[in-house]
């Protein structure tokens, strides 16, 4: 099973935001709660940490390009 990654709703008007680095690339492993990107939005930078453990199985959403609030920005393949 995969769980996506989504842009956060950072709670002030935002619309979304842009990513600034990815701390994990496709295929290494990532522990629920470890930090996995850090994302910028006009009014603050914003660390976001893995939802789930597993592999990062793909990004979505590459260094320096935007995404919507909700949208997924990367995909981990559960461990189990």
């Amino acid at each position: 099973m995969s769980v996506d990654v989504v842009m956060p709703d950072f709670g002030n008007d935002s619309k979304g935001g842009t990513i600034v680095a990815w701390h994990k690339q496709a295929g290494e492993r990532v522990a629920a709660g470890e930090l996995l990107v850090e994302v910028m939005t006009d009014k603050v930078n914003v660390e976001v940490q893995s939802p789930a453990s597993g592999t990062l199985a793909e990004i979505l959403v590459p260094a320096d390009e935007a995404a919507p609030v909700g949208a997924a920005i990367a995909r981990i393949a559960e461990a189990g």
